[in-house]
């Protein structure tokens, strides 16, 4: 396997290489510092022709492999610049599941930033049993009325959109019930609530309420009872960390660990470092497998397994080095949240067993 760029991959890495040098500094990388300019960050790398780089053309995007994704993620992080805005797994959402004519409405406005997206799945009782959620969506003529709560949505303080998840059909089986939403969050009946987190930053979570807030029937995502699917295809481009760009500032935080430490390398940094090197080769061998046409289902749980494990023994190496008292000590405190969000590693562990080793009987 060659992981060296092709002439086209270096020229590309040239250009978006210098381009950061000379307009990243500007944007912050971490806290509520970040989240308050993401959206900013998110049109400049577009207007620059730095981001939708592996999405369709046809809704803005540029359409080229998904190395060029890497390459962004890879030179981001090298050069201590924002990450790349994480809306993957909502484009291969809507471009698996929604109508051509939801497609072109959102698709473009979502890729080009002009329009700021949430995710409405989780709920206060339905975090990892999603299937579980309480919030209702009650046809009422040409409309779908919406009732429930939302929690742990990103963005969600400033997002004009959320593709929402809502119980349609109380009487049907709770994976078949399910139906997925375009829902404007600008309008009556929707609640917002930002979320303090242990690490001190404000503005990345929220939590969402719905009192008889309205979404037009003609935005509903595929057919009812659909919901499920739709969700299926989110989490599992969610959990990928190819498409996630995690490898990359694993290996950065263990690398700035290591230039730390004057004497003995401290046996967990030791092993942070090992575990970011196979993240970036299982990374790399995905991407491969990409490249091949290769459409990878339930395997994203072990890839978020893996993340799970690299970014809690990088925060774990963290603490060992720097301590509490230290900006270090955020990488500690943001890696325990690993473990559940986006799956717990249980749920994770439960499809592994059931989907890829069939042991469900």
């Amino acid at each position: 396997m060659d992981y060296r760029d092709s002439p086209e991959e270096a020229a590309f890495r040239a250009r978006l290489r210098e381009w950061v040098a000379g307009n990243a500094a500007s944007f912050p990388s971490s806290g509520d510092e970040y989240w308050a300019k993401a959206g900013d960050w998110h049109r400049a790398l577009y207007g620059a022709g730095f981001f939708g780089l592996s999405w369709p053309k046809e809704f803005g995007g540029h359409g080229l492999p998904p190395v060029y994704d890497v390459i962004l993620d890879e030179e981001l992080t090298t050069a201590g610049a924002p990450q790349r805005p994480s809306l993957g797994y909502l484009v291969h959402g809507l471009g698996r599941h929604a109508s051509p004519e939801l497609q072109q409405r959102f698709l473009p406005g979502m890729i080009d930033g002009s329009q700021r997206w949430c995710q409405g799945f989780s709920e206060p009782d339905a975090g990892s049993d999603l299937a579980s959620l309480r919030t209702t969506a009650t046809r009422d003529g040409d409309d779908y009325v919406l009732d429930g709560h939302k929690v742990w949505t990103s963005y969600s303080d400033v997002a004009d959109w959320c593709l929402l998840l809502a119980r349609t059909d109380p009487s049907a089986p709770r994976h078949k019930g399910i139906s997925g939403f375009i829902v404007s969050m600008h309008q009556p009946g929707v609640q917002q609530q930002p979320l303090r987190m242990i690490s001190g930053v404000t503005r990345e979570f929220g939590q969402v309420r719905f009192d008889g807030a309205r979404v037009p029937a003609d935005r509903m995502v595929g057919a009812p009872g659909d919901g499920w699917k739709l969700a299926m295809t989110v989490v599992g481009h969610e959990r990928e960390p190819a498409t996630l760009g995690f490898a990359a500032r694993y290996a950065k935080t263990v690398r700035q660990l290591e230039s730390r430490v004057a004497g003995p390398v401290p046996g967990e940094l030791a092993w942070a470092a090992v575990q970011s090197e196979m993240l970036r080769l299982h990374v790399r061998r995905r991407l491969s497998e990409q490249l091949d046409g290769l459409v990878h289902g339930p395997d994203g749980s072990l890839d978020k397994l893996l993340m799970t494990w690299v970014e809690q023994s990088v925060g774990h190496a963290a603490l060992a080095v720097a301590g509490t008292d230290d900006d270090m000590f955020g990488s500690y405190l943001y890696s325990r949240a690993q473990s559940v969000m986006g799956g717990t590693s249980q749920i994770q562990k439960n499809i592994i067993a059931t989907r890829i080793l069939d042991l469900g009987a």
